[in-house]
């Protein structure tokens, strides 16, 4: 199989060219999709299978590190195309996929309506008999080559990642943060923590990353964007930036003046702080690149960062010390 061990990226066409990937498994002439993206993903998805001289009917498995939009949206559809197809997930995603009426009201309200319709399309269900709950620890059989499904709470607690032992890699989704290839220079990526709504939580973020750096993997395959190496450092960067960003949304909320401003402040505390690291990393014209690559980002980031905030609060009023 070569270096690609029979993974191929796919660019699965969300948003802009290198931002949302699913990626392709072939072994032995069977093939498991590992995210899929969005409905208008669908034929990319059979193209690259197409590419790999392989029909629809020759995948056996449909992996979803968890039922965000990106990575999942397109499911249900894509499954109407794989006939032996199972779809697995994450116990708690599962319902979702089944029926996907509260993901989508959820993802509508953080989106609005229009926006879902205009990326997403009409979210399709899943058979449940189509279904296989991934727990922690569970393996997927890959004609013969095993897929560990690992729990990774931090970014939502319907997310699993899953290892590849023949590669010595994972499939991190947003576990692992966002790499984007414009930010990288000479050869090295640049990364950032995803805390996207509704579900961030700082330290399951941080023990879920140090859960995939423990097994030393010689790669990550990230859903934005591909694959990246140096692991090590690209995780340390990580959870530092995690503690930061926390850091961040305090400071934001630390006055009492209203969502609107607390918001302003943090977008922009959080887009001075990527400029800063981008800057360090040699990133030319960083204020520009940033603004421009990550513009989406740092807004969800910021909803999210917010969203914990406001949690973590109530919590502590709730069970005073």
């Amino acid at each position: 199989m070569g270096a690609t061990h029979g993974i191929h990226t796919i660019d699965t066409g969300f948003q802009r060219p290198q931002f949302d990937a699913a990626f392709l498994m072939v072994e032995q002439g069977r093939a498991a999709f590992i995210d899929c993206g969005t409905n208008h993903s669908v034929p990319a998805m059979l193209a690259a299978l197409a590419a790999q001289g392989l029909g629809p009917e020759a995948v056996d498995w449909l992996i979803l590190t968890h039922v965000h939009l990106d990575h999942a949206g397109g499911a249900g559809q894509l499954m109407q195309h794989l006939p032996n197809a199972t779809l697995v997930v994450h116990p708690r995603g599962a319902p979702h996929m089944i029926d996907p009426s509260r993901l989508v009201a959820g993802a509508a309200a953080v989106y609005g309506e229009a926006e879902i319709t205009r990326s997403y399309g009409a979210i399709q269900a899943v058979p449940a008999e189509r279904v296989r709950e991934a727990a922690d620890g569970a393996v997927i059989d890959l004609a013969g080559r095993p897929l560990l499904c690992v729990d990774t709470p931090g970014h939502a607690r319907h997310h699993f990642c899953v290892w590849d032992a023949r590669s010595h890699s994972w499939f991190t989704g947003d576990t692992f943060g966002l790499s984007y290839r414009e930010l990288d220079v000479d050869g090295r990526p640049f990364v950032i923590p995803t805390t996207s709504p509704v579900q961030f939580d700082p330290e399951p973020l941080k023990a879920s990353i140090r859960t995939l750096q423990a097994r030393a993997p010689e790669a990550m395959y990230l859903t934005h964007y591909g694959r990246v190496g140096d692991v090590a450092r690209l995780g340390a960067e990580l959870a530092e930036q995690v503690d930061a960003m926390v850091a961040l949304v305090r400071e934001a909320c630390a006055a009492d003046d209203g969502d609107n401003l607390r918001h302003a402040r943090l977008v922009d505390g959080l887009t001075r702080y990527y400029i800063q690291r981008a800057r360090a990393h040699g990133v030319a014209d960083a204020a520009a690149v940033v603004s421009a690559v990550l513009g989406m980002d740092i807004e969800l980031n910021a909803q999210g960062l917010l969203v914990w905030q406001a949690r973590n609060a109530a919590a502590a009023i709730a069970t005073p010390l």
